[in-house]
């Protein structure tokens, strides 16, 4: 007979497993999860508004050492790229108090931005490190996930990884 203990056992476990599998985020291969934003320059972007663009969402911070780092890559990648379908979205993780900073840094860069604050994307996992970065591809579906692998990005690592998603139909 099984005890009451051990069934309670079992499923606190199946349990936890299932919560923190969805915790972790997306899965590449699967549709992207959904993303609203309202941008710096107050238009709105929505990933399912763009079907048929490949799309690179990157989650930095103005205090992030690494985050400002990748950013005039990203930039330059984004001005070669964007007449074949490449989107960029920036998601700034600083407080809402430091607006003013993300404004002056995004001055630098062609491609848009948000505030955290005035975005939905709980289902790329709870952000406890950046930068982050995920690709999806023309179809909506996620093609990078930014948890596993190296978190920076550079020219071969886009070159890699966006490429062949902008030449694909």
């Amino acid at each position: 007979m099984i005890s009451t203990v051990r069934v309670a056992t079992c499923v606190g476990v199946l349990l936890l497993f299932a919560t923190s599998a969805t915790a972790r985020g997306p899965e590449e291969g699967k549709p992207a999860p959904a993303l609203q934003a309202r941008l710096l320059d107050g238009t709105q972007f929505n990933l399912a508004d763009q079907s048929g663009k490949v799309i690179v969402v990157n989650l930095w911070a103005t205090w992030c050492v690494p985050c400002r780092a990748e950013m005039p890559t990203l930039d330059g990648y984004y001005q070669k790229h964007k007449a074949e379908g490449l989107e960029l979205v920036a998601i700034s993780m600083d407080e809402p108090k430091d607006e003013t900073k993300v404004r002056e840094v995004m001055r630098s860069f062609s491609f848009p931005a948000a505030l955290a604050r005035d975005a939905q994307f709980k289902g790329y996992g709870r952000v406890w490190r950046l930068p982050l970065t995920f690709v999806i591809d023309r179809h909506g579906v996620l093609r990078k996930d930014g948890w596993y692998g190296n978190p920076g990005l550079d020219i071969p690592s886009l070159e890699a990884t966006v490429t062949p998603l902008l030449q694909a139909p």
